[in-house]
């Protein structure tokens, strides 16, 4: 900012104490400081933080969490292979949903159901490619699997991706989804 220099008669006479007079810079600088306290002008107020983020787990706690989970899932498709009804829904969320290979909706009750059918008989079956992705209280159990049984009596064979989707809740991973993709041969 540039302020034209005082006319002659504007000039201040020097101080009697000998001390020169603030510059008016100075004397602007401190009128806006004070302007700025008397209309309530704060520092920036830090933003509060957010919910309590639960630490990071250890690589100890991590591996545990991987060998439950994979422990679980293996124990999920053999009860399916027996028809364990009570074993099948105990793995799974009230709120389970499943979108099949032909985009069809599932419940958990009908889920359960359609695998313990009388029609259907799937052999035992194993699953390549298996990997987890945990995102702090959800996990991706994701793989490729072969399936053959038959159904009414008829063998099938079926092929295709799949991704469970497990869910932390009150210490207890259940799955909360499934989608699978056929894979054409």
């Amino acid at each position: 900012m540039f302020a034209p220099a005082p006319s002659p008669s504007a000039q201040l006479a020097p101080p009697r104490d000998g001390h020169r007079p603030a510059p008016r810079w100075c004397v602007a600088l401190v009128l806006l400081a004070g302007l700025a306290v008397a209309c309530g002008a704060q520092a920036p107020t830090p933003v509060p933080p957010g919910p309590p983020q639960p630490p990071a787990p250890s690589a100890e706690d991590e591996q545990a969490v991987i060998a439950q989970l994979t422990k679980q899932a293996e124990a999920w498709d053999q009860a399916i292979v027996r028809k364990d009804r009570a074993a099948i829904a105990a793995n799974m969320a009230e709120d389970f949903r499943q979108i099949d290979g032909d985009a069809n909706l599932e419940t958990k009750a009908s889920f359960v159901d359609g695998v313990v059918a009388d029609a259907l008989q799937i052999d035992p079956y194993t699953v390549e490619e298996f990997e987890i992705r945990r995102y702090g209280e959800v996990a991706l159990l994701s793989g490729k699997t072969r399936m053959t049984g038959r159904y009414n009596g008829e063998p099938f064979t079926s092929n295709y991706r799949y991704i469970d989707i497990y869910v932390r809740r009150d210490g207890e991973w259940k799955i909360v989804s499934v989608q699978i993709s056929r894979i054409r041969e």
